[in-house]
């Protein structure tokens, strides 16, 4: 990776590799779902992740991450500058999330 890509480049990398992941695009943010549950936002300086409740309790452990006002079990990640540890720990961060939403998701399909 380079130390130039930005959060929305790293995040649309993990995106694509998710299958039925759904984008809602405004001027503030990209909101990313998995069949209508919301598990990432992203907007220009932080990430917020809906994680399993444990691993939600740790990633607030971690240097720069607050629990979101969007919810139970969200964390927001927003450090002054998005350096290659940080972009790394959004990307783990939306792949643990999309897994989650894909586990609670209505109509979830057997492994």
């Amino acid at each position: 990776m380079a130390e130039t890509e930005d959060l929305a480049g790293r995040i649309e990398q993990v995106a694509a590799t998710v299958e039925d992941v759904e984008r809602h695009v405004d001027a503030a943010e990209v909101r990313y779902g998995l069949r209508g549950v919301a598990f990432a936002a992203v907007s220009a300086g932080s990430a917020a992740f809906r994680l399993r409740p444990d691993v939600a309790e740790a990633a607030l452990a971690t240097p720069d991450v607050r629990p979101s006002d969007r919810g139970p079990g969200w964390v927001t990640l927003a450090p002054d500058v998005f350096d290659r540890f940080a972009l790394d720990r959004a990307a783990s961060w939306f792949a643990a999330a999309a897994r989650y939403a894909a586990e609670t998701a209505p109509g979830r399909r057997a492994n």
